[in-house]
């Protein structure tokens, strides 16, 4: 039986709860160091291998136990509480999908602005990247559709986090800049069939990445 009051393994439950609720542009909150940074040569070495561009879903990817000791912190009803919490909204009708990036190439259609879907209520973002030396490739909190209209942004290093309520105006995205870039997606969303949907296109654009030829079409087309 699942234990609902278990402790997170990973997860700094302290510095999550603690992590300021920002209202403008929207409704979001910033976590420095949601992992002990002691951990991250651990979790680094069993995280999933993702060679490619774009997201897939967790069902795709191959890792070992301690990145799934995160993943299992995500999913957890403690987590979801922390959430709850921080966004004063009860998601315990809402069905959590994960998605996982590991590199970009630089095009000029990654990283586009987009507010999320309106299928998603909550989305966490949660950063696996070794180092970001990088200027450009910050992840960027937008006041609108211009990536240059910035009201926060950071480094998806390890252990950052940011979780923010999907809005019609919840704008981010950022500047295209070739190199690894490990980041995790969890959003709880608002039914099953989305998550079955979110899973079947990542498993699709994941095989048709294995194609040379649809994985260039795939590589240039516009967003």
């Amino acid at each position: 039986m699942l234990d609902v009051d278990a402790s997170l393994k990973i997860l700094d439950e302290k510095a999550i709860a603690a992590a300021k609720l920002v209202r403008e542009p929207y409704d979001y909150a910033f976590v420095e160091q949601a992992m002990p940074a002691a951990l991250k040569d651990d979790v680094l070495a069993d995280a999933p291998v993702i060679p490619d561009r774009g997201s897939y879903g967790l069902p795709s990817l191959h890792y070992g136990p301690r990145f799934g000791a995160v993943v299992e912190d995500l999913l957890s009803p403690r987590f979801r509480r922390l959430v709850e919490d921080k966004f004063d909204m009860d998601l315990s009708r809402r069905p959590p999908v994960i998605v996982m990036m590991g590199n970009t190439t630089g095009h000029y259609n990654e990283g586009y602005a987009h507010p999320d879907s309106k299928h998603k209520i909550v989305t966490v973002l949660l950063g696996f990247t070794r180092a970001w030396p990088y200027e450009r490739g910050r992840l960027r909190v937008l006041r609108s559709a211009d990536r240059e209209d910035v009201a926060f942004e950071f480094a998806p290093e390890f252990g950052r986090m940011l979780m923010f309520r999907v809005c019609d105006h919840s704008w981010h995205g950022f500047l295209p800049q070739k190199g690894p870039r490990m980041s995790l997606q969890l959003c709880f969303v608002d039914s099953e069939w989305y998550v079955r949907r979110e899973y079947w296109r990542h498993s699709a654009s994941a095989m048709a990445k294995s194609v040379p030829v649809l994985k260039k079409i795939i590589e240039w087309a516009p967003r």
